[in-house]
């Protein structure tokens, strides 16, 4: 099975002056959160809000940064989050996913919006 990306925008909503910026993601189940690369935080000019500590696929425990917040969109959903700042490439995790009712297709190698609520994101509360 390969990888699966979305493209998303990202964007400060302290700054709405600063441009969207559209990224490819890659989407990742086995992740909580949203990850950036450092250079893109910067470009939103993302404030550290405190260091997270994060324990890695290889087993090793970091300390990077976490900002926000960050909008989030795909096609007709947004959310806001907080980001880790930390490796080569944007990561959405399953967090984010949740938050915007975004189903995968493995077999189709893609993400989309879920079609049981295509107009509305659905969050089960109970």
């Amino acid at each position: 099975m390969g990888h699966i990306f979305a493209n998303i925008t990202l964007s400060n909503p302290r700054n709405p002056a600063l441009h969207p910026l559209p990224v490819k993601a890659l989407v990742d189940t086995g992740a909580l959160m949203l990850c950036l690369p450092e250079h893109l935080a910067i470009q939103l000019e993302l404030e550290t809000e405190t260091l997270r500590e994060v324990t890695v696929a290889d087993g090793r425990s970091m300390k990077v940064p976490y900002v926000g917040p960050i909008k989030i969109a795909f096609e007709n959903r947004i959310c806001y989050v907080g980001a880790l700042v930390m490796g080569d490439e944007v990561l959405l995790g399953a967090v984010p996913m949740k938050d915007m009712d975004l189903v995968l297709s493995p077999s189709q190698q893609k993400i989309s919006v879920n079609p049981a609520n295509p107009n509305i994101p659905h969050a089960r509360v109970k």
